[in-house]
């Protein structure tokens, strides 16, 4: 079965991009909004779109779609009916390979790479509650019922024509499970890849061990990668050690930056440096992540210092 990710790996090392919100923010966004991210994609799509394409310039292999917070339900709390939401949801992706067309257009920047990929970003239930969820599990819904709710953002998706999926800040296995899932028997020409948010060294969200929730995944082939995001990076040495024990899917991580976040105030608190970053990431390269990115709070510039070490090792 294809893998995408093997098309833009370098000795099997793919760079993945970085934060959308948290630049969004940066570069003067108010997402004070139960659509986060999503609501960029209303209000100035054009910043999302240069924002890809920085991650691009950066060094990023794979750039993510701002539809982590888009959802028919989360569309329609803000009045927006189910077209447009389909309609946004597809945005997310084109803005994306429009960025990566521009980013194409000049050959300079292909010089020992190929053209980079767009996952769509598939974000967790818990996201849509906008209440922190995504960093607790424990939605007391069944594989079915996620399934429900995952089928019609899937579908729109995919419409879209990006490379693959990104299942991404799940805090539970049941939301793991109910995305491969759907791909097995209802989209069958789709691959993802699946990435947990744990709250320790060993465990998802939700306490359920991350060797349990990715040896799940084992026997679904279009689940390409399986990881860690949105976590801590002092855990995640660790945490890809866990998952090594039981899987043989190329495995990723892209974790916060390292400042630390209070769901009740929706705030971050401390401070990040790119070189600490890249730093810190040798250690999840040497525990075995193929793919190597960063979450919440990481800007071009953390991607940029890791492309700067990786590369070289890569060729």
């Amino acid at each position: 079965m294809q893998d995408p990710l093997a098309a833009v790996a370098i000795n099997d090392v793919i760079i993945l991009d970085g934060a959308m919100a948290s630049e969004l923010e940066r570069r003067g966004c108010d997402l004070n909004d139960a659509l986060w991210s999503a609501r960029v994609l209303l209000e100035a799509p054009d910043l999302i779109r240069q924002v890809h394409y920085d991650y691009y310039v950066a060094g990023a292999d794979v750039a993510t779609t701002a539809s982590y917070q888009a959802s028919f339900e989360g569309f329609a709390q803000r009045g927006i009916g189910h077209e447009q939401a389909v309609a946004l949801m597809q945005q997310s992706v084109r803005l994306a390979q429009e960025a990566r067309d521009a980013f194409c257009a000049d050959a300079a920047n292909l010089s020992g790479r190929q053209p980079p990929l767009v996952a769509a970003s598939v974000g967790p239930y818990g996201a849509m509650l906008a209440d922190g969820s995504e960093y607790r599990g424990g939605y007391g819904l069944s594989v079915q019922q996620l399934m429900d709710f995952h089928r019609p953002r899937l579908a729109a998706l995919l419409a879209a024509g990006p490379d693959l999926l990104a299942g991404e800040t799940f805090p539970c296995a049941e939301e793991a499970l109910a995305l491969a899932t759907l791909l097995r028997d209802e989209f069958p020409d789709a691959r993802a890849w699946v990435s947990f948010s744990c709250r320790d060294a060993a465990n998802l969200s939700d306490g359920t061990p991350l060797a349990d929730a990715v040896a799940a995944l084992a026997d679904f082939p279009q689940i390409v990668a399986v990881g860690v995001n949105c976590t801590a990076p002092r855990h995640i040495a660790p945490l890809l050690g866990e998952a090594a024990r039981v899987s043989g899917k190329r495995l990723l991580t892209y974790p916060n930056s390292g400042e630390s976040y209070d769901a009740t105030t929706k705030t971050w608190h401390g401070s990040s440096d790119p070189g600490a970053f890249a730093d810190a990431a040798r250690q999840w390269r040497a525990a075995g992540a193929a793919c190597i990115g960063g979450c919440c709070r990481t800007t071009p510039e953390d991607i940029r210092a890791l492309s700067a070490w990786l590369r070289p090792v890569a060729r």
